[in-house]
């Protein structure tokens, strides 16, 4: 495959020295960021973190090192539609995709490029949120993760009771009338965490994290991302009964959930672990939805579990045969 330099902003990502990003071409011919971090003494294999809709490689910059000092390599991906990637719509504050599984060109195109680096194997995966339903997919389709895990994994959607039925109505009706492009109602175009005080947000409960969030978009501000289009509302909940109709793949398995999750639908995570025979469900009290990005007495643990699982699967090995399709 051919890849190029891309920019990765480390004065703001805090990630282990020697960080670098490059530029990807999918099969669809569209142009998607991944970021890796490689540091010396990363022989434990590498993590692929698929970040949750509006993320951003730099995001992750302070969880590669949190990995590095366990021994784990990480790459980030900016998927189609966010981040650095080609945005799809003629604004570029809308978050949109035209068909769910179009994400897995992006998958495929992360793991080509992680081939052609060399990157320590055995390979694991980190989804959150909507990179959690993409990394599902991936775990089933791919077969190349030795394990992996998952926080606040978008397997159904929050919704109120009065906002299911309109939403329904928004993702489907609204794409047959031609306005997939459009955004839902009570959505916003501007950036959640730039419009949102920390107080009564539902991302994390730890303001450092947050105001780290809210400091890289405003030093990079094409980064940015607000409401997903009417069309990725109805690729999504289509994926999301997708996923919920898959038996539970045999990789061994650890998912967090926070107690205090109003993003995606605890009720589908809950009925999804219940059949994943070598899966750990752990719900963390009072969590918000981005776990990751919880204070460090909340996200140190998390961590340590993550690197203990992957660590107990190395002998799983990365089947070259899964490696490209």
């Amino acid at each position: 495959m051919t890849f190029s330099p891309a920019p990765l902003f480390e004065d703001v990502a805090g990630g282990p020295a020697g960080g670098a990003a490059h530029w990807l071409k999918t099969s669809d011919d569209k142009r998607i960021r991944v970021a890796h971090w490689r540091p010396e003494g990363a022989t434990n294999g590498t993590v692929m973190l698929f970040p949750g809709r509006t993320e951003y490689a730099e995001k992750y910059g302070s969880t590669a090192g949190e990995f590095a000092k366990r021994g784990f390599a990480m790459l980030a991906v900016d998927w189609r539609g966010q981040g650095l990637a080609d945005r799809l719509l003629e604004d570029p504050r809308v978050g949109h995709v035209d068909h769910f599984p179009d994400y897995q060109r992006d998958v495929q195109a992360t793991l080509d490029l992680a081939t052609e680096l060399d990157l320590p194997q055995p390979w694991y995966v980190i989804g959150h949120s909507m990179g959690g339903a993409i990394g599902l997919r991936a775990v089933i389709e791919h077969k190349c993760f030795a394990a992996c895990a998952f926080t606040g994994p978008m397997w159904g959607i929050f919704f109120t009771p009065i906002m299911k039925p309109l939403s329904r109505v928004t993702a489907y009706w609204g794409t047959r009338l031609g306005l997939g492009e459009w955004t839902p109602p009570t959505t916003s175009l501007e950036s959640y965490v730039l419009s949102q005080p920390f107080e009564g947000n539902v991302l994390t409960r730890d303001p450092a994290m947050f105001k780290m969030m809210q400091d890289q978009l405003t030093a990079h501000p094409e980064l940015a991302l607000g409401a997903p289009s009417n069309l990725w509302l109805r690729e999504s909940l289509d994926e999301c009964a997708w996923i919920m109709e898959q038996p539970a793949p045999d990789t061994p398995c650890l998912t967090f959930l926070g107690g205090h999750e109003q993003i995606v639908d605890r009720k589908a995570i809950r009925a999804r672990m219940a059949d994943w025979p070598n899966g750990t469900l752990v719900e963390i009290p009072n969590g918000e939805h981005e776990v990751l990005m919880e204070a460090p007495d909340v996200r140190g643990p998390v961590l340590d579990q993550i690197a203990a699982l992957f660590l107990a699967n190395q002998s799983n090995g990365t089947p070259e045969r899964a490696l490209t399709r």
